[in-house]
């Protein structure tokens, strides 16, 4: 390694002073070479008798800020002359002050941004957030009827806040606001309204956010068309209402938030309902609950009464009587029938019982027969029919009429002579 390129390397052995590291960073910054920057003017010093003025250029939609530093001589050249919150484009080189270690621009030319071209950045916008469908009616939240807070976003002691807070608290006393004051117009309008929204959306009491502002021109309505806040609208949880101008006032911020009104003062009629409207409301209900209910309770009265005037239910017991005569007149019948078919059964049974009685053995026993039985080999009691199926010292049973005896036989056998 050479000899110049070790200094060029800084270590803790061999670190660089103060004066390399400060022309090092100027040799960078002077590499840049002319640029066109464009900003808000947030700071104008033009002293009398000094050939140099200094302005303080703010990028609207963040909270970063640049010197600027520009003859005398090309700020009076400008008409009209640049005032605090202006848009312009400047073409300058960075410059870097190697004493104080501090960077700047140096202006060659200063332009100021028209409204035509304030305007054509704006559609530019506007097309672009419609395409994307931040201006969709579908992603546009409903406002709650009664919200327990509201949250204002609104410039300090304007006549915004006053039109809001007066025409809410007209409608509904007991609406209750979170005010936040910050710039509406200007480079610190954007910021501190970003800041204000971030604080309502994390308040738990806050169900819908106001922004609201008076009328103004093109350039002080201007933050309310800026493209972060829009997003950061879009993007919120919690509906937001868009008051800002007067009614032909129209920037991006009325189509990126859920409710646009007017004014202030129709945002304070919109956010609340109107307490005596309700009231009325309530009382018309009220009564035609009423009337609804007393036309129930006649119609079921009426019911009532053409159900208590039908027979069944002028005289209940009337049909039980009748029935129950009939009923009994049945059972009547029904017993005779019953009867006489007994009183048929049992004379039938007795006739037949008469003829079981004529034509059975007991009635032959009765008129003096007998029947003679033995038991044979095997011990099963018979009949006898012959006298060659006994034999001398067999015993038999004979039955009778009234009973049965037992017997032995003791003699031969006679057999009945054939005549």
């Amino acid at each position: 390694m050479s000899e110049t390129a070790a200094r060029e390397v800084s270590t803790a052995e061999n670190p660089w002073p103060v004066r390399t590291v400060a022309r090092k960073i100027g040799d960078w910054i002077h590499r840049l070479g002319a640029v066109w920057v464009e900003g808000q003017v947030t700071q104008i010093s033009a002293r009398p008798g000094t050939g140099t003025a200094f302005l303080t250029l703010r990028d609207p939609a963040a909270d970063v800020s640049m010197s600027v530093t520009c003859p005398m001589s090309l700020l009076r050249s400008l008409e009209p002359p640049p005032r605090e919150g202006a848009s312009v484009l400047v073409n300058a080189r960075p410059a870097y002050f190697f004493g104080r270690g501090t960077l700047s621009l140096r202006a060659s030319e200063i332009r100021m941004v028209g409204i035509g071209e304030l305007l054509a950045r704006i559609e530019r916008l506007r097309r672009l957030l419609a395409a994307e469908g931040l201006f969709a009616t579908e992603r546009k939240r409903r406002l709650p009827f009664l919200p327990k807070g509201i949250g204002l976003i609104t410039g300090r002691a304007s006549a915004a806040e006053r039109d809001v807070l007066v025409n809410a608290h007209a409608r509904w006393p007991a609406a209750r606001f979170r005010v936040i004051n910050t710039a509406v117009q200007g480079a610190l309008a954007v910021p501190e309204i970003l800041d204000a929204l971030s604080i309502l959306e994390r308040d738990k009491n806050v169900e819908v956010i106001v922004i609201a502002r008076g009328g103004g021109s093109v350039e002080d309505l201007l933050p309310f068309s800026d493209e972060a806040l829009c997003r950061a609208v879009s993007a919120a949880r919690k509906p937001v209402i868009s008051a800002i101008g007067h009614e032909p006032d129209t920037p991006l911020l009325d189509h990126v938030a859920d409710v646009r009104c007017s004014t202030p003062t129709d945002a304070g009629k919109r956010v609340v309902p109107d307490v005596r409207e309700e009231s009325e409301r309530v009382r018309q209900m009220r009564d035609r609950g009423r009337r609804a209910l007393h036309g129930w309770v006649d119609t079921q009265r009426r019911l009532l009464d053409q159900l208590r005037s039908r027979p069944a239910l002028a005289d209940p017991l009337g049909p039980i009587d009748r029935r129950a005569d009939e009923v009994e007149v049945q059972r009547q019948r029904g017993r005779r029938e019953i009867l006489s078919t007994l009183t048929r059964e049992q004379t039938a049974l007795t006739a037949a019982r008469a003829r079981l009685t004529a034509l059975g053995p007991a009635a032959t026993l009765e008129r003096g027969y007998a029947v003679v039985q033995f038991s044979d080999a095997e011990g099963n009691l018979g009949v006898l029919r012959s006298v060659s199926e006994v034999s001398e010292g067999t015993e038999v049973r004979i039955r009778v009429g009234d009973g049965a005896v037992r017997a032995v036989v003791t003699a031969g056998s006679d057999r009945a002579e054939e005549g």
